[in-house]
């Protein structure tokens, strides 16, 4: 005999409501990360760059040495080496992209003039000789990690992950051993080069602006002077008195331009700087300064003349700004050494709310301190003070 069941009862013995419905399933999940399939596409694809890298690697040292004795083998090494730079750029560009290793580029190869020039340059290339070794270590590693990605993807995929990450690693050290700039003092070739396009850019503008000066001030006054000198030499005889009064005028313009020739003297190297030093130089500018400012400098001894040039003329743009800009009360200049490094800090109680790229000269200041290893620093908030710190380095005068 059979009994019908209730459903409601079914429910309740299952421990389900009458009604409930299915609990959600999960979303589907991947089961590794994206960080460790890109790091197994980069073991997979090891074996292919690797091939390509050690038959390019062979092939141009092999032929290049082997064809020394001619006149194209040298020629020919030399442009395999160049070709190993685009081969390590693009190994770079795919460590970046799977890997996440951040790796700078190294600097481009010195440029010189001629065949030979370019022949020598090419030969001692240390980053292309980096990368043909690179090309020939990385075939028995890419077959490693091919093989051992492939099979692990089938076989070993529970502990695939920790692999990858272990032979990444790996790759990761080879790199940035091989691939990256030698050391630090090719990184810091590439800055002194940029540094020289500041110094040369910062120099033909200052000749720029001394040509202008000199042609529309001092030069147009001594034109004028002598159109008047020639005017009373020839009303000398007929009219005496004009002719003193022309005169007269003309001593007057000769003072204008004498006056004019000493401002465009002190903005190219001041006088009262050569001859008593940074002290009583900075008391000069800032006596021009259409605020008080207080001047303190405490240095045991004078530094180098292009430290103490640079120096100068920080403080003068800086006090420029002050006048123009800042509608401050009251600024004070304080100058010291510490260590091996030169001091400048210009503060005053101004507005407030300077910035580098304000267009107050300050963003070119910067650039022409770091073209001599120097730093500037602007604390500036809004209602003020600001404050300007400027680093030299401090390269003592010869002999002293």
């Amino acid at each position: 005999m059979s009994a019908d069941l209730d459903p409601a009862e079914t429910s309740r013995s299952s421990g389900q409501p009458s009604g409930a419905a299915e609990a959600p399933r999960p979303p589907l999940r991947l089961a590794y990360g994206k960080e460790t399939w890109k790091e197994i596409a980069f073991l997979l694809s090891n074996l292919f760059t690797a091939l390509a890298g050690f038959v390019y690697a062979v092939v141009t040292v092999a032929v290049g040495v082997g064809l020394s004795v001619t006149v194209i083998g040298l020629p020919l090494l030399a442009l395999g080496l160049g070709g190993a730079r685009l081969i390590g750029r693009s190994e770079r560009a795919r460590a970046r992209a799977l890997l996440g290793v951040q790796v700078a580029e190294p600097s481009p190869p010195p440029r010189h003039r001629g065949f030979f020039g370019w022949l020598w340059a090419s030969l001692k290339d240390p980053v292309a000789w980096r990368t043909q070794l690179y090309g020939l270590i990385r075939l028995p590693w890419g077959i490693v990690t091919f093989t051992v990605a492939l099979v692990s993807l089938f076989v070993l995929w529970p502990v695939l992950p920790f692999l990858a990450r272990g032979l990444a690693g790996a790759d990761r050290g080879m790199v940035r051993g091989l691939l990256s700039p030698s050391d630090e003092l090719e990184r810091r070739i590439a800055e002194l080069e940029s540094d020289r396009g500041v110094v040369v850019d910062t120099a033909a503008a200052d000749l720029r602006r001394i040509e202008r000066d000199l042609h529309d001030g001092a030069q147009a006054r001594l034109v004028a002077l002598a159109m008047g000198l020639g005017l009373a030499k020839e009303k000398l005889i007929e009219d005496p008195e004009a002719a003193a009064a022309m005169v007269d005028e003309a001593h007057g313009e000769v003072k204008l331009a004498l006056q004019e020739l000493r401002d465009l003297a002190r903005g190219i190297h001041p006088a009262v700087l050569t001859d008593r030093g940074l002290g009583a130089a900075l008391s000069s500018v800032s006596a021009r300064c259409t605020v008080p400012v207080k001047v303190n400098v405490d240095l045991a001894e004078r530094p180098a003349e292009a430290i103490e040039g640079i120096a100068y003329f920080t403080v003068s743009e800086l006090l420029q700004n002050v006048s123009k800009h800042a509608r401050a009360r009251s600024a004070s200049v304080d100058v010291w050494r510490a260590g091996n490094r030169l001091l400048l800090q210009v503060r005053d109680d101004g507005a407030g709310g300077a910035r580098l790229d304000g267009g107050t000269g300050l963003a070119g200041l910067a650039e022409r301190l770091g073209a001599v290893d120097g730093v500037l620093v602007l604390d500036s908030p809004e209602g003020g003070p600001t404050t300007v710190t400027a680093e030299l380095p401090w390269r003592s005068r010869p002999g002293a």
